[in-house]
């Protein structure tokens, strides 16, 4: 009875560990996500989305969606962007299309940047891809 309680209790702090691990990685990519909607902004991003991916993906917990007018903004808005979560110790794993700047995904393990020309934004479709994920806002990303 005694070894029955002794292992309930070591499992029990095992699951909380891992409660608050999850916690805190989930806690890491709102920050990461709300470093990044704020880079955005500052370089004028339009039309914003944060896309919940983490129910329904190993990929990442959060997508972040934006456009740009032209291939100056848009790059403009993926340097402004590492740079701001460079500062806070968050480094791409990797970024892809910088040079042709009409799709720009940039790899943060939990959370994937994709800023967009407009016209490619339409063509690809992001949002109806990932249609199964939740579209939250900043307030809701913040709760």
């Amino acid at each position: 009875m005694r070894r029955q309680r002794k292992h309930i209790c070591i499992t029990a702090i095992i699951t909380i560990a891992e409660k608050s691990e999850v916690l805190d990685r989930m806690n890491q990519s709102k920050e990461m996500a709300n470093i990044t909607i704020a880079a955005l902004e500052d370089k004028k991003a339009t039309d914003i989305k944060i896309i919940d991916i983490e129910h329904i993906s190993t990929l990442a917990d959060f997508f972040l969606i934006a456009s740009g007018s032209n291939r100056s903004q848009v790059q403009a808005m993926a340097d402004n962007a590492e740079e701001c979560l460079s500062r806070k110790g968050y480094e791409p794993k990797n970024i892809e299309g910088y040079q042709n700047a009409n799709w720009i995904l940039m790899d943060y393990g939990d959370v994937v940047i994709h800023l967009f020309d407009e016209e490619n934004r339409l063509f690809y479709d992001l949002e109806r891809i990932w249609r199964d994920g939740k579209v939250v806002d900043r307030e809701e990303l913040n709760s």
